[in-house]
């Protein structure tokens, strides 16, 4: 959509309706801070209570509604589509309408508020190395990583912060809105999610290459095969085993991994279909997976449109399974065990010595999972929106998004206030981190 509304600038008005599945979604300023956070340039219209869904048939999303310059609609698409079906749809309207005298190509007056100037602007993921004393904070809008002490003393600054896809040293190399990391020595390897490539950052000569996807959204849900060659789709997140990567590729709803020595890459768990449903790697089904860690064993991901908490077994007769979360309409706030477990979005994991924690980004909350009792409390987090140190019970973060633990400490990249969040479980305490020499 985005390539659409620059190709077709003065032919296409595009107006986004959002009609709110989670409650979280719903609220105006969450919602403006999506707009942001994802770099919106036209009108959004908060339709929280399904008016202009219902008035529309709507039943699906995305769903684009089509209207031709004297106001009627003339048609329906219903779920994704590829830039090319959507830019030869665009373009042939665009001949019909000019042929017919109907277009006008006078601008929309559209004000945009530009960004204050942050050190961080919605960190979307953190990697601590508690042996290395780093932190490694995927400084996402500002299209670049952040390499610090556990302190919060900026050691190295990774990308020129431009939006692009170079190679290169760090003052020149370019990201498109960074996620998840993973680390092996002094190698870190990098989710670029709006590239759909993975990056590999060799920390000691400064340098990034891509390892992965040509800059291509891919819809492959089958193949394995060379990783320059392949089209990636969203990855999000990253966790290195035994020389591997293993990626959760979240707009293919599958898990993915790549071996480093010959540098194959393919699906590794989940069919592609949308849904939560156990079973063999190939044949389960996953919704968004948008975090991923492992004790060795097991993969562990959070299934952010099914609002679980998932596993993929670490071997080839492997399987998925639940520990909990339902359907992708089933979510809320409630601890407990087993089915009466409510999550609402969750998109960060960590693991570390049985247990599994995770941001529960949409309830505003830090979680400890269990998974042997598949069970769930409760932190870090009041639960409202916020921004607010102190105790545990007590502290307010906004979205959180990514977690990481290092030294008996998380690690948080609190995505909406624009921070990094340390808690020390032990003191119940929790603090904003310093970011001193950007």
């Amino acid at each position: 959509m985005r390539k659409i509304e620059e190709k077709y600038a003065t032919e296409v008005a595009v107006i986004g309706v959002h009609s709110a599945k989670f409650p979280n979604e719903k609220a105006k300023e969450n919602l403006y801070q999506a707009v942001q956070r994802h770099e919106l340039r036209h009108p959004v219209l908060n339709d929280g209570d399904f008016h202009v869904w219902r008035a529309y048939a709507c039943r699906a999303w995305p769903t684009m509604m089509f209207i031709d310059p004297e106001g009627k609609v003339i048609g329906k698409h219903e779920g994704e589509i590829s830039y090319e079906s959507l830019d030869k749809l665009m373009g042939d309207m665009v001949v019909e309408f000019d042929d017919q005298g109907l277009l006008n190509r006078t601008a929309l007056a559209i004000s945009v508020e530009t960004e204050p100037d942050r050190t961080l602007s919605f960190p979307g993921k953190v990697l601590a190395d508690g042996p290395g004393g780093r932190l490694f904070i995927a400084d996402t809008n500002h299209n670049r990583i952040l390499v610090t002490s556990l302190e919060g003393a900026v050691k190295q600054v990774i990308g020129s912060g431009r939006a692009g896809l170079d190679d290169g040293s760090f003052s020149t190399a370019t990201f498109n809105h960074p996620q998840g990391m993973a680390l092996d020595g002094n190698a870190l390897y990098v989710a670029d999610a709006e590239n759909h490539t993975l990056r590999k950052v060799d920390l000691t000569a400064e340098r990034v290459e891509t390892i992965a996807g040509n800059g291509n959204q891919g819809s492959n849900r089958e193949t394995r095969g060379p990783g320059l060659a392949m089209e990636l789709n969203s990855p999000w997140d990253l966790v290195y085993h035994a020389h591997a990567l293993y990626i959760a590729m979240a707009g293919l709803h599958q898990l993915w991994s790549m071996t480093l020595g010959d540098g194959q890459i393919g699906p590794y768990a989940g069919s592609g279909g949308e849904s939560i449903t156990d079973g063999p790697r190939a044949t389960a089904m996953l919704a968004q997976p948008s975090g991923i860690a492992s004790d060795g064993t097991k993969l562990y991901f959070v299934d952010s449109e099914t609002s679980s908490v998932r596993t993929a077994d670490l071997n080839p007769n492997g399987r998925v399974g639940t520990i909990v979360g339902q359907d992708l309409f089933v979510f809320g706030d409630v601890d407990g065990t087993e089915d009466k477990v409510r999550l609402q979005h969750p998109i960060g994991i960590a693991y570390q010595d049985g247990i599994v924690y995770i941001a529960d980004t949409y309830n505003h909350k830090i979680k400890k999972i269990l998974p042997n009792t598949r069970s769930s409390f409760t932190l870090l987090g009041s639960g409202e929106a916020g921004h607010q140190d102190g105790p545990g019970h007590q502290a307010k973060f906004s979205e959180p998004s990514g977690i990481s633990f290092a030294g008996g400490k998380l690690f948080i990249a609190d995505t909406n206030n624009h921070l990094i969040r340390v808690a020390d479980l032990e003191a119940d305490r929790v603090w904003t981190l310093e970011i001193s020499g950007v």
